[in-house]
């Protein structure tokens, strides 16, 4: 089974280089690039057709939901998962209501994400990343 391609996206390097590192240590992930911007995410995901984007939500510019919108509309387009700092009830109705395939905090991210992985992307119509509750 090929290594799920995933681009990362934030605007603190520090986040992006200790993400890249816990999903390094799960075999079957590869992060194959990353991004500080939302705009920067949209022109990488337009080269390099990642299966999986998790992207931050606040970022200065193009933030991850307007960001998210250009990239669902891609042709067959990777799934996004925006997170946060900010586990806010608003930011995951908003998530939902916008068609991410997910809203993670920054906390569930580095605690759950083998986890939610293997959930999502165990069948080709799984779409459950996370519950948006």
């Amino acid at each position: 089974m090929p290594a799920l391609r995933v681009l990362l996206v934030d605007d603190s390097t520090i986040f992006l280089e200790a993400a890249a590192k816990l999903l390094a240590r799960h075999a079957g992930l590869l992060v194959i690039g990353q991004a500080t911007s939302g705009e920067e995410a949209v022109a990488q995901a337009g080269v390099l057709r990642p299966q999986l984007v998790l992207m931050d939500w606040e970022m200065p510019g193009m933030n991850g939901l307007e960001a998210m919108k250009i990239i669902k509309a891609l042709p067959d387009p990777p799934r996004v998962v925006l997170v946060s700092l900010h586990d806010l009830a608003e930011y995951r109705a908003a998530a939902e209501a916008h068609g991410a395939d997910g809203f993670w905090s920054k906390k569930e991210l580095c605690e759950q994400v083998p986890a939610m992985l293997a959930r999502a992307f165990a069948s080709p119509k799984a779409r459950d990343l996370t519950t948006f509750v």
